[in-house]
C-alpha cells in the first residue's frame, strides 16, 4: 500500500478544539505508486500494551494495516544524503486516515490550511509548533518533503503578518 503524508486532518483535541479545529499531519491510501513516506519506526518492548494504548488512541477514524518499512542508509560520507534503501524490509502497524471520517479535512490551498494552522492551539499546544517540529524532525532524518516545508514557510509568513 502507497501512502500520501499530508495536513488534511482536523484536530479537536490536540491541536484544536471543537469550533476552532486545528490541522494535523496523516498518511492517507495513494494511488501512485512512486509515492514515498519517510520517517522512522520504532520496536516496542511491550507490544500488547503499546499496541493497546496506539489503538485506543487512533480509534477515530483511522485503520491500521501492515506495510513493508525498508530503512534507509546513508553512503560513508555522513554529509552524503540518504540513498536508496535496501531491499530488505520490516513488517510495521501505521494507522491511515478515513476519506469518508468527519475529521478528514480535505485539501485545500496553502494559505489556508496555514491560517489555520498559525492559529489554532489545543490542549497539547499550538498548532504551529507541531507543523515546526515535524520539520525540524524531518531535517534531522534528513528528508525534504515539500507539502510539510512549503507549509512551513507559508505558516512562518503569516504569523510574521502578526508580529
Amino acid at each position: 500500500m502507497n501512502c500520501l503524508f499530508r495536513f488534511w486532518w482536523c484536530s479537536l483535541d490536540h491541536r484544536g478544539v471543537p469550533g476552532a479545529s486545528g490541522r494535523v499531519v496523516n498518511l492517507f491510501k495513494s494511488d501512485d505508486n512512486e509515492e514515498k513516506v519517510w520517517g522512522v519506526a520504532y520496536e516496542i518492548d511491550d507490544e500488547a500494551q503499546t499496541m493497546k494504548h496506539l489503538d485506543h488512541r487512533e480509534k477515530g477514524g483511522y485503520s491500521q494495516h501492515i506495510i513493508q518499512f525498508h530503512p534507509a542508509h546513508k553512503g560513508d560520507n555522513s554529509e552524503e544524503d540518504i540513498i536508496a534503501p535496501p531491499q530488505k524490509g520490516y513488517s510495521v502497524v501505521v494507522y491511515v486516515g478515513d476519506e469518508s471520517h468527519p475529521q478528514y479535512a480535505k485539501p485545500t490551498s496553502l494559505q489556508e490550511m496555514a491560517k489555520t494552522i498559525c492559529y489554532s492551539q489545543g490542549p497539547s499546544g499550538l498548532n504551529k509548533d507541531y507543523l515546526y517540529n515535524l520539520a525540524a524532525a524531518l531535517r534531522q532524518i534528513h528528508v525534504h518533503d515539500d507539502h510539510v516545508f512549503e507549509l512551513e514557510k507559508a505558516v512562518k509568513m503569516e504569523d510574521d503578518k502578526t508580529s
